[in-house]
């Protein structure tokens, strides 16, 4: 049990941690000045806002990493449970069934409606898919970064690409939410930010894990999360040029979304033998997700 309990750094380390902690509230705080200075429309704040919550839920997940040498692997798979069960809530009741309602209303019979959901989910998983094939496809070399010195292993990289480019869905789902006045956008921003937070600190116990320096994986783990903004103020601007967009785009990103949890991160919770416990986790982030989305929202 010696190598399964939290090793936790010298004193040094969590001063380190605790003013990070500063520096993200004091940051935090920052952006939120600066983004009621922008003249943008309401819509696009609203995306850019959640966005920013969910990168910065990221950042907080990377903050451990500082004082934390390394988890055990049993509450690691079952965080990842949690993140896959708050996925797969948000992509029920804050993408799909609001999507099929949102064609309704432009007119469509509920066949047709479902039809172009459908559509849209599956449309969504492949694009995604492809994303996949590109990082995996990429050159072992170029991610080991050369032959210099001892490098972190190439499969190390790309599960942390694979996170990267898994935060796109969420911040277009984010945006497509807000962009489309969806009632429930700050619940699914919350609840994103919430799943934001295990994918965090994965990435920064990975790197750190490693071999390299838990400041350095702070660092990345913190700014894995900032593609969430990017995209979801880019999908709000394309959901108010028209309206057929919204129901499309809530498809695209519930596509997108289901992929990678059930492609990625539900086997990677079981890959180690917690079976129970990632179920575990799995069901509670689920239900958290769907009070968050339906009693709250």
């Amino acid at each position: 049990m010696g190598t399964e309990t939290l090793a936790i750094g010298s004193g040094r380390m969590f001063r380190y941690a605790f003013g990070s902690l500063l520096l993200l509230a004091g940051m935090s705080l920052l952006v939120a000045q600066g983004l009621a200075w922008l003249d943008l429309e309401p819509k696009l704040l609203r995306a850019l806002q959640g966005g920013a919550i969910c990168a910065l839920g990221t950042a907080l997940g990377a903050v451990p990493v500082l004082v934390i040498r390394r988890m055990p692997q049993a509450v690691s798979d079952t965080l990842l449970g949690f993140g896959a069960g708050v996925m797969l809530a948000a992509t029920a009741f804050s993408l799909i069934v609001p999507g099929i309602s949102a064609a309704q209303s432009l007119g469509l019979k509920p066949w047709a409606a479902s039809g172009l959901i459908s559509l849209g989910i599956m449309l969504g998983a492949l694009g995604l898919y492809l994303v996949d094939r590109k990082v995996s496809g990429a050159c072992p070399e170029m991610l080991a970064g050369g032959q210099e010195r001892p490098a972190i292993a190439p499969r190390i990289w790309l599960f942390v690409f694979a996170i990267i480019a898994h935060n796109i869905p969420e911040g277009m789902a984010v945006g497509v939410s807000a962009g489309g006045g969806m009632p429930d956008a700050d619940s699914l921003a919350m609840g994103i930010a919430l799943q934001d937070v295990p994918e965090g600190l994965v990435i920064a116990l990975v790197l750190a894990g490693a071999g390299m320096s838990r400041v350095r994986a702070f660092l990345i783990g913190a700014a894995s999360g900032l593609v969430e903004p990017v995209f979801a103020l880019l999908c709000a601007w394309l959901v108010s040029l028209a309206e057929l967009l919204l129901p499309l785009g809530l498809a695209l990103a519930a596509g997108a979304m289901l992929l990678v949890v059930t492609h990625e991160v539900i086997p990677e919770s079981r890959r180690n033998g917690h079976d129970k416990l990632a179920s575990l986790g799995l069901l509670i982030g689920f239900c958290l997700m769907m009070v968050m989305d339906t009693a709250l929202g």
